[in-house]
């Protein structure tokens, strides 16, 4: 027990401003949410639906970028800082490629949107938004890298301070381009999607900037960026990289598939959905973050040969989540009503929000857990089997339960809602029980 209580207050320290950073960059979606949902329902249903298939690319680049956290840690778990930046520099390479041909497929897509059968004046109001956020691929996804190598290399402050100026600088162009103050056209929906495309430009270029000049990063730096790079660390990052993308991509391709399949029942519904999505992304993004420390922190133990110390740090993790949870779940069963009012006046929106936020209350254990659990495995560099599991989780069990319930069934909004859940619960019992199998002191790492 001492050895749980040890590891989750080193878990704790690092997660600390790493959740303070994933809380602020969903921030940007949030308040764009709530300032755009002042224009009108429409306007925030397309953003919704915009956001949400935007989503399904921006996952994939995330799950590409994942090794620069694993493989930096279990360098500097080593004692290899030069190893670690060049992880870092091969991520940058990954994060231009990847970014620029999802945009050429975004370009693509918002010529077709009609294919996701959504309502008429949705399609009509989503097209510039979806090409803006479209663009920022690229900045938002290199900052990512950035970040990940500040965190592994023990700088987690520094994207803190960076995402919350981010935000700070997004809500107030939000107000110059949305509503048109300063002498700027009354954008609406558009308008939060330059803002957006400005702030993650801006924030991946200032992070470049202060790691660049942080005397403590000289050991890991990068010396040269236009050398050849390594195919056998791509190929290192590629095989942690993309089934880590695959598995991210079931789980968030199924929460844009619901956002598609709420779509076909209005733009009520899919308004309620935004509202409850985004607050349900907020709270997920403190699970988020001490999966993140987690990750990194079981890579390093294996980068170390200290393999045990590998249950004790998920012990100590997911007794931090589950409080976390459990606070989550009150929050949005007391205050679901209030909480929807904050975002919308429309009154044919906020009693649906609120049943999807009472819903939403349900499953924050289990994706807790479920996140907590993948990002202990992906430490291990165990990534084929999670993603053979979320397949399941998501597409054979939340995707089809939710069609059943809430579009050939009667539970409508809701009904979709208690698909996901059921899936986050069936990823969250199993990656837990894996993670438990390999950490066995006779398995695969703790031999």
């Amino acid at each position: 027990m001492q050895a749980v209580i040890k590891e989750a207050r080193q878990t704790l320290l690092l997660a600390v401003p790493i959740v303070i950073g994933q809380v602020g960059l969903m921030l940007m979606g949030v308040t764009d949410s709530v300032m755009i949902g002042r224009v009108g329902t429409v306007p925030l249903a397309a953003s919704s639906f915009g956001g949400g298939v935007f989503n399904i690319f921006f996952i994939v680049g995330v799950g590409l970028l994942a090794p620069v956290a694993i493989f930096a840690s279990r360098a500097r778990g080593a004692g290899r800082h030069d190893e670690a930046g060049e992880y870092l520099r091969h991520g940058l390479f990954l994060s231009f490629v990847s970014g620029l041909a999802e945009i050429g497929l975004i370009l693509y897509l918002g010529m077709h949107l009609e294919w996701f059968r959504q309502k008429p004046e949705v399609l009509a109001a989503v097209n510039p938004f979806f090409l803006l956020i479209g663009f920022s691929l690229v900045p938002v996804l290199a900052y990512l890298a950035l970040r990940q190598f500040a965190e592994s290399m023990g700088r987690p402050w520094v994207p803190v301070l960076v995402i919350l100026s981010g935000v700070l600088l997004n809500i107030l162009l939000n107000w110059v381009f949305i509503y048109g103050h300063l002498g700027a056209p009354r954008l609406g929906l558009t308008g939060a999607g330059i803002s957006t495309l400005i702030s993650r430009t801006l924030g991946s270029l200032v992070i470049f900037a202060w790691l660049r000049l942080d005397p403590g990063m000289r050991a890991a730096w990068p010396r040269h960026w236009l050398a050849p790079l390594s195919w056998e660390r791509l190929r290192r990052m590629l095989a942690v990289g993309l089934p880590t993308a695959g598995c991210l991509l079931f789980e968030g391709g199924a929460f844009a598939a619901a956002t598609v399949m709420m779509g076909w029942l209005g733009a009520v519904p899919l308004a309620a959905h935004q509202i409850a999505l985004s607050c349900a992304a907020m709270t997920f993004m403190v699970s988020l973050g001490i999966a993140m420390a987690v990750g990194m922190r079981t890579s390093a133990a294996v980068g170390a040969e200290q393999h045990s110390r590998l249950r004790p740090i998920w012990f100590g993790a997911s007794a931090i989540g589950f409080t976390v949870a459990l606070a989550s779940t009150a929050l949005f069963l007391f205050f679901g009503h209030a909480i929807a009012v904050t975002f919308i006046s429309d009154a044919r929106v906020i009693p649906v929000a609120t049943l999807l936020l009472a819903v939403a209350a349900v499953f924050q254990i289990f994706d807790g857990g479920q996140v907590i659990n993948s990002a202990a495995l992906r430490g291990l560099t165990d990534v084929k089997v999670p993603a053979l599991i979320t397949f399941i989780a998501y597409w054979i069990v939340a995707l089809p339960l939710g069609y059943m319930l809430g579009i050939r069934g009667s539970f409508g909004a809701a009904g979709i809602w208690m698909g996901l859940a059921a899936g986050l619960a069936v990823a969250a019992v199993v990656l837990g029980a894996r993670f438990l199998r390999m950490t066995r002191p006779e398995g695969p790492i703790g031999s």
